[in-house]
Parts: C-alpha cells; structure tokens; sequence
C-alpha cells in the first residue's frame, strides 16, 4: 500500500494536543481497554497507525473517532504514555473545522489568537443593534423593577411585537441559521464521506419514519442515558459533569420557550402575564435549578480538566477549554444577572446582561466549529453505527 502522509496534518494534531502520538508503538493495549473497540475494527489503535502516518482523509471520515467520549481508558493504560484520548480529541477538534462553514469563520475558531475576535463579533453586533434600538439608557431602579431585563432595547407602542425581542431576533436568529447551516453541510458530507469508506452504496434507503425511529432516535437515547459513559473506568466522575450539564441545556431551552409564549404571545391578551416571572413560579424554579446544574456541571469539568492536566494525563488546549469558559459565561452571566435584578441595581444589571447576551450569541454562532459540536457529529456517528449494521449498510448480494 501507497501512504502519501498529510505531513501539515500530523503538524495540526501534534499542536492540538495529540503531540504524543508518535510514542505510540501499536501494543494494542489502548484497543484491549476500550469499550468500543472489537475483534474487528481495533479502535483506537487503528486510529493511532492513521494519525501517525498522516492518514487524514481517513480519520475525518471514521464514525469511531466521533464515537468515543474520551473516558480516558486508553491514556492512562497506554504504556508509552502516547494519549490516544489526546489525539483523538485533536482529530476531532480537526474535522469541525474542516466540516465547518464558512471556512472563514471555523478557522477562527480553532486557536487562541482568534479569541479576541470571536469576542470582538458579538459584542460588537449587540452594540451596535443597542445603538440603533434607541433604549440604550440605564433604567430607574422602579422600571428595572418592574420589568427587568424586558426593556433593554427599550420598548415601542406597537403591542403586537415587542421592540427587545424583534432586536433579540435580530442578531440571534441569523446565528442560529448560521451555526444549523453550517451543522447541515458538514453532517451530510461527513455522512456520505462515512458511507464512501464503508462501501455503501445509496441504492437502498430506509424511510425517514424508519430512519428515526431505528436509527436516530435509539441514539439520542443512549447520549441521553449516557450509557457508553458509565463504561469508563478511570474517569468514572465525567457522568457526574456531562449529565448535570446537558439535563440544564434541556431545562433552559424549556423555559425559554415558555418566557417568549407568556411574554410574546398570551402576554397580548392578557397583560398581568407579561413581565419577569416570580420566583416561585414553576419555570423559575426549573430555570434556577437548570442555572445550577449547568454552573455545578461545568465546574465539574473544570475541575476534572485542571486536576488531568496537574497530572500529566491531559494537554492544556484551546479547543478544550473555549467551551468550558464559554459555558461557565453564559451561566455565571446568566445567574448574575437575576441575582443583580432582585437587588435592584439596574446600572450593573445592565452591564452584565449584556455579556450575557454575547456569551449565548457565541455559543450559538461557533457551535459547528468547537468541542460543543461533539452534540450533533457524535449523534450521527452514533445513528451511522447503527446503519451500517442493518441491512440497508450490507453489500448487496447478486445471485446468478
């Protein structure tokens, strides 16, 4: 076999935190540990062989990369001390951007001199969209009393349409678009680059009923449940971070929903329900205790990160870290704001909803090209699995 080594690309994982992997010298204990790994395709140490000899097209199209959830078995067992987990990770961290629209955008986002920009763009945007909205003025304690954080882009006597929500609208839905755009092609290229490898030809396809039901949403359940998680034997705490984490992420996202249906919609019609939510109203109680749990997990995974890298098991990286700030923003900010609000000081109040507002608008917009996007790639790898093990993934017999 003909290996053209992607030299540029073992430069990359060596410079995001897979710069140990040339101490790997194919013992196969990382393979002998790992859950996921089998007779027939001996993860990771296939991965190891890829990465060393430069294999890229390969690993950005291997649904196993996407599979594993970095229990750190195969680190602590390796008797090199080459970090499979490591690179593993640094494969990833490579085919987000890789996947990741525009290119531009995904660039920047994969090391630390992008940072101050990717600051720089939200808080920019919102800035400048408070600007134009007119309301960019401190409240009286009475009005932020009265209204919270509702009024920020001020208020206009069109009923129909509140004036913070349409300028709300205005920068985070296209962030949205942006982040599920970018998420669509890069998904459906790893798709058809994952079944290419797998010699599955698109003659035959399930339904998209069956798709779902057989495929995806068995996935979603097992993410959910975090089964694979509660395999690990070296970092058996990661499920005490992970789940907290994304059970607050479901909870927020509920109550979210409701505070614009209340607000914005029955609010219309019945005006005593338009306004901040009391506290022992039933989704202030779930959004509290979700704002907890997102802040007790995240801090969780803080701790567990420094603790692994005190170690020496673990790297010091970017890609691992920009998604632990950028959550432990948005929940400090988050929680801070709420807290400000029931002392009544609007001026601080203010300040700190507006880093608020940047830190979720830079969880949405880079989701596709961060550790966060591990949510989508490892659900599809996970419904790819389970294809290519039914009988639409098999070859095709012909009889003569």
């Amino acid at each position: 076999m003909n290996v053209q080594p992607d030299v540029e690309f073992i430069k990359y994982l060596k410079g995001a935190g897979g710069d140990t992997l040339k101490k790997c010298y194919q013992c196969a204990t990382c393979s002998v540990r790992c859950p996921l790994s089998s007779d027939e395709k001996p993860f990771p140490r296939k991965e190891m062989i890829w990465s060393g000899w430069g294999m890229k097209d390969n690993l950005i199209a291997d649904p196993d990369v996407f599979l594993c959830h970095a229990c750190g078995d195969c680190s602590t067992y390796c008797p090199r001390g080459a970090k499979p987990s490591e690179v593993l990770g640094a494969i990833r961290s490579y085919a987000y951007n890789f996947y990741g629209w525009p290119g531009g955008l995904a660039k920047l986002a994969s090391s630390a001199k992008g940072l101050p920009m990717l600051i720089g763009i939200p808080a920019v945007i919102i800035f400048i969209f408070w600007l134009l909205s007119g309301g960019m003025h401190i409240p009286s304690k009475e009005a932020f009393a009265s209204h919270g954080y509702q009024q920020f882009f001020g208020s206009w006597d069109f009923k129909w349409y509140a004036k913070n929500i349409f300028f709300i609208v205005m920068f985070m839905v296209p962030s949205v678009g942006i982040a599920l755009f970018s998420l669509y092609k890069g998904l459906t290229k790893l798709w058809k680059d994952m079944a290419a490898r797998a010699n599955i030809t698109s003659e035959f396809r399930p339904s998209a009923v069956q798709f779902v039901t057989e495929y995806l949403w068995p996935s979603i359940v097992e993410i959910f449940t975090h089964k694979r998680f509660k395999e690990c034997t070296t970092n058996t705490n990661r499920v005490t971070g992970h789940l907290p984490l994304m059970l607050a992420f479901v909870g927020l996202f509920i109550v979210t929903c409701w505070s614009l249906l209340k607000n914005d919609v029955i609010g219309l019609f019945l005006p005593s329900w338009h306004g901040p939510m009391l506290l022992y109203d039933p989704f202030k109680i779930l959004a509290n205790v979700s704002a907890v749990a997102l802040l007790f997990g995240i801090w969780t995974l803080w701790n567990n990160r420094t603790k692994s890298e005190n170690e020496g098991t673990t790297s010091k990286t970017f890609y691992d870290w920009f998604l632990i700030w950028e959550i432990m923003a948005v929940g400090v900010t988050g929680f801070g704001s709420e807290i400000i609000r029931l002392l009544g000081m609007p001026t601080l109040g203010y300040i700190v909803y507006f880093l608020h507002l940047v830190a979720v608008m830079m969880l949405f917009l880079y989701m596709p090209y961060t550790k966060f996007a591990h949510i989508a790639y490892r659900t599809t790898a996970m419904a790819f699995e389970k294809y290519r093990e039914s009988s639409f993934g098999k070859p095709v017999i012909e009889q003569d």
